[in-house]
């Protein structure tokens, strides 16, 4: 369908003819929105340095998170209400290639239905922790309980950012559509534009509460929402086995960093103690290798995903995948790189006045 294919295709279909409320929801930033395109922007700020003769005539782009072997380094980020998409919502996206998807508690189809859609997947379970920890003690052991591989605490949220769009558009959840993981669970209680009742959400969260999940689970837990040097080192003393560098797509604090700028940062902060990936900004080939190159052991898509799904369901986020995987192996050979689990920075970064 598209004569030159690339993630940008896949985003121009999906503002054509998804409804705009549900493109604004998906697309919007938080307030102005900096933070959000400073994403896309901070890679365009990164050169690479380039080796030639170096043999890539044999490629191996695979690598390992946590021990778990993936097709190539990308992910699925989570991203909440996938039916808003395509009909069959997050059970397509589950069926992806070897990745390893990140499920949302807010997810428009459940756990179970997640898990049966692809038996044998790489998933990880995100969670959010409500103030009715019974909920969030309940989703935990039902991840596990299904063969989800890791738990993803989102850190980020303690209130939602203010998100302009949503707002002036009066988003709401489509009456046939509902959290499906969250059934139940708030029952008589008023809800908000996203189906749960007004501040559901817990903003005491803090560090002591990784050694309570720990309690709850054997799953390893990654903590997704992490910016500076400081907190990296509080989650490695707290015991995270993984961390996602991310500011949430720029949905929540308007004005913090891009995330790829935030990287070094955290890398050098933990000193390979823990994995380190990241999400936010992320549309080509190039970008994953970028990521790599700076220290990320992964990255994770968020709306290119949503992007395929929205042009063709599974099939359209296949071929979002199976372009960005592309990208990446001739990006790696034209740096002079044959191995993609065996990384060093072979970056310099070069403002653009």
């Amino acid at each position: 369908v598209f004569p030159r294919p690339s993630s940008a295709n896949f985003e121009v279909y999906a503002k054509k003819y998804l409804p705009k409320t549900t493109w604004d929801f998906f697309a919007a930033g938080a307030d102005d929105g900096t933070t959000r395109d400073d994403n896309i922007l901070a890679y365009k700020r990164i050169r690479f340095r380039p080796r030639v003769l170096r043999d890539v005539s044999v490629m191996d782009i695979r690598t390992k998170l946590l021990g778990t072997e993936i097709s190539f380094p990308v992910g699925i980020a989570p991203t909440g209400f996938h039916q808003l998409a395509c009909p069959d919502g997050e059970k397509s996206t589950a069926r992806a290639m070897n990745v390893c998807y990140i499920a949302s508690t807010y997810s428009t189809s459940s756990l179970e239905e997640i898990s049966a859609a692809a038996p044998g997947g790489f998933q990880w379970f995100q969670l959010y922790i409500h103030r009715n920890r019974m909920v969030s003690k309940k989703l935990v052991q039902q991840a596990e309980a299904l063969g989800f591989q890791g738990l993803v605490l989102t850190a980020d949220l303690p209130y939602t950012g203010k998100r302009r769009d949503d707002v002036r558009n009066g988003f709401r959840l489509p009456p046939h559509m509902s959290l499906k993981n969250l059934e139940g669970a708030f029952e008589g209680d008023d809800r908000s534009e996203y189906g749960l009742p007004p501040n559901s959400l817990d903003p005491s969260i803090n560090w002591n509460d990784i050694h309570w999940l720990q309690s709850l689970t054997h799953l390893p837990i990654i903590v997704k929402g992490i910016l500076t040097k400081e907190d990296a080192e509080l989650a490695v003393r707290h015991g995270a086995q993984g961390i996602i560098v991310s500011n949430h797509g720029g949905r929540q604090l308007d004005g913090g960093p891009a995330t790829i700028d935030a990287l070094v940062e955290v890398v050098e902060a933990v000193q390979g103690r823990v994995e380190v990936y990241l999400d936010g900004g992320i549309r080509k080939g190039s970008d994953v290798l970028k990521a790599l190159a700076l220290g990320a052991k992964c990255v994770f898509i968020g709306r290119p995903a949503l992007w395929g799904l929205a042009y063709k369901g599974e099939e359209g986020l296949q071929d979002v995948l199976r372009i960005l995987r592309d990208e990446f192996r001739l990006s790696m050979a034209l740096t002079g790189k044959h191995f993609a689990g065996c990384f060093q920075r072979v970056m310099q970064r070069v403002c653009m006045q």
